[in-house]
């Protein structure tokens, strides 16, 4: 019996927008169709929401009842209400002892909030990357955890490649139990509540809305998308994506450039050959 997908999960980096950073206007259309025939969309990155709100916005999630899932799975928002389905966040003493840790390394510490990026040091280049990529107000705090609003979905550590590489040793040494330690690149050391992926956010969301597992697809590149690939009915990666995700995949389609995303959709939810 041919399944009928309502779910659709995308990463963005290297799935969803092309190498320009834009959403093509070929998968912009296919998005749009799936949507008209009652295809929910979920987002799905290593971003704050308002990092992925831009994104969103051009998809009309708003109207269409479509999903952010943000930080790899530590907040799921549905963008018609703004309501939080899922949110995880750090026990709020570890956000000063990491703070103090990232110091005592010759590193800088941020996190995210509704009002922008708290930071220790706005002109660190990789604080100045960060806020660039997520279009971000930086706000400047030494003591920056009494500007939080006590909902820290992650801390981010950044700065020189071997002293980050020393911190994340010393924390998975020290802190495992308590969170997970990863480095998304070699200068930036995440440090977000323990088993948070993207693929056990996407079934809660799943469970949420009443939506069986195999009416669920997700798309995606890379290692921090294997946990929604494998938990989708149809895991789908891109022809970009790294080999373990290939590996793990139902589907490999076109890369990020060659609308990879739009090839699937048209081919699994719109039914053109």
């Amino acid at each position: 019996m041919e399944q009928h997908y309502q779910l659709l999960a995308l990463d963005l980096d290297g799935t969803l927008t092309n190498s320009e950073k834009v959403i093509s206007p070929r998968t912009l259309s296919a998005l749009q169709a799936a949507q008209s025939k009652g295809v929910k969309i979920v987002l799905a990155s290593g971003r704050p929401s308002y990092g992925i709100r831009p994104l969103a916005d051009e998809l009309s999630l708003d109207k269409t009842g479509g999903f952010i899932l943000a930080y790899n799975g530590g907040k799921v928002i549905d963008c018609h209400t703004d309501e939080v389905v899922y949110e995880r966040k750090l026990d709020g003493d570890l956000v000063p002892l990491l703070h103090d840790e990232a110091l005592k390394a010759g590193l800088n510490i941020l996190v995210h909030q509704k009002g922008g990026m708290i930071t220790t040091d706005d002109s660190n280049p990789e604080v100045q990357l960060e806020g660039r990529i997520n279009r971000s107000t930086i706000i400047h705090q030494p003591d920056f955890w009494t500007r939080t609003d006590n909902v820290v979905n992650k801390c981010l550590i950044v700065g020189e490649r071997e002293k980050v590489a020393a911190l994340e040793a010393k924390l998975r040494a020290t802190m495992s139990h308590r969170m997970d330690v990863y480095c998304s690149m070699p200068e930036f050391l995440e440090c977000v509540p323990k088993g948070i992926d993207k693929g056990d956010s996407l079934s809660q969301l799943a469970q949420h809305l009443h939506i069986a597992r195999e009416a669920v697809m997700a798309c995606g590149d890379g290692e921090n998308d294997l946990s929604m690939i494998r938990y989708a009915g149809l895991g789908i990666a891109m022809a970009n994506a790294v080999e373990s995700v290939k590996a793990a995949a139902d589907f490999v389609t076109l890369s990020n450039d060659e609308d990879g995303v739009a090839y699937v959709v048209e081919r699994f939810v719109l039914d053109k050959a």
